[in-house]
């Protein structure tokens, strides 16, 4: 077998669409917009008119990027196995470059959609919570007692504030394209139900108050799940998608199950229209990297596995010297010395 030296695996990147204002991922930092508004019309990849919300909010676009990150890296994560693995082209655009149709429209785009609106919403929540938005706070709306007899108080995340906010952002894109468009019926949708992946799933912390430590009184107050849970929950909605085509009731155009034997989705469900390719091999008119020299589980049956990961096309076995920190031990006071351990492991990869 081949010895390599392998301190970084380079992933192939994939394709699934252009959410163009994703760039901000890329971006080291939007706190020039708070100096000078203007330089809002320099960010790449935002329409005209978010350029405009960039303006009147300039405060909030630090947040949006941590949303974009967000939506980024939870894509990563929850992809990091399967052939289209939601890399990113260092540098240029953030899941790929644009493809033409069919290669939108996709489940995959649906998944990007969701995550995409749910990451700028959950951010700016944040934002507002940790008093870092002038325009928003905690939820006050949330007081009183409640049925189960506990009193509302603390500090609760004002997700309507950042569900609106990320409704105007994010949903600007398919609103000036015209939501008469299928495409753009479709990623509205999906949008929506990102954000309804936080809405459904928040939480309520409380604290006890009385003497000695008992729970005379609890004082509690609504949160937002972690972002991990936002990204199964709609990892979850990707696996069960429904796919739909346009249908004209009335006046208006709606989105149906394509088949009969689908049941009728929710605002919770993810929905797609065309068929994902199968994302193995280069095709540069769909923007797909395909999997040669993705490493792989040679003993996994799973879609990590090299079978399906490398769709059959066979894999090669290498041997990889990886450099960890080993040995370490605990110096008074108060630092950790390490020594650098050098092993081999074999990595497999797509042919």
């Amino acid at each position: 077998m081949e010895i390599v030296k392998l301190y970084t695996l380079l992933i192939p990147v994939q394709h699934v669409l252009a959410v163009t204002w994703l760039y901000l991922a890329k971006q080291p930092s939007l706190r020039g917009v708070l100096r000078d508004p203007s330089a809002c019309e320099g960010l790449k990849g935002l329409t005209e008119e978010q350029v405009q919300i960039c303006q009147r909010q300039a405060e909030a676009m630090d947040s949006v990027k941590r949303g974009a990150e967000l939506a980024v890296e939870e894509c990563q994560h929850q992809f990091q196995n399967r052939r289209w693995n939601c890399s990113t082209l260092q540098g240029l655009q953030v899941f790929g470059k644009p493809a033409s149709p069919p290669a939108t429209g996709t489940r995959e785009s649906a998944f990007v959609h969701a995550i995409s609106s749910a990451g700028v919403a959950f951010a700016i929540t944040r934002a507002c919570s940790r008093g870092e938005l002038e325009k928003c706070g905690c939820d006050r709306r949330i007081r009183g007692v409640s049925p189960e007899g506990f009193q509302w108080s603390g500090c609760s995340d004002n997700l309507s504030y950042g569900i609106a906010f990320s409704q105007a952002f994010v949903d600007n894109p398919e609103r000036s394209r015209g939501i008469s468009s299928s495409r753009a019926l479709m990623n509205l949708h999906n949008n929506e139900a990102g954000r309804k992946a936080i809405l459904s799933h928040m939480k309520v912390e409380c604290k006890c108050h009385g003497v000695s430590g008992s729970c005379e009184v609890r004082t509690c107050w609504k949160v937002m799940p972690p972002f991990r849970k936002v990204g199964n929950v709609l990892k979850e909605r990707f696996e069960g998608a429904t796919e739909v085509h346009p249908k004209r009731v009335g006046s208006r155009k709606l989105l149906v199950p394509k088949s009969s034997r689908f049941k009728p989705y929710t605002a919770h469900d993810l929905v797609y229209l065309v068929a994902s390719p199968d994302f193995c091999n280069w095709d540069s008119r769909r923007g797909v990297f395909g999997t040669s020299g993705r490493q792989c589980n040679r003993t996994s049956h799973a879609m990590d596995g090299c079978e399906l990961l490398c769709c059959g096309r066979g894999f090669r076995t290498a041997q990889a010297e990886v450099v960890e920190r080993c040995s370490c031990k605990f110096r008074w006071c108060c630092s950790v010395k390490c020594k650098q351990c050098r092993h081999l492991v074999e990595v497999n990869s797509c042919r």
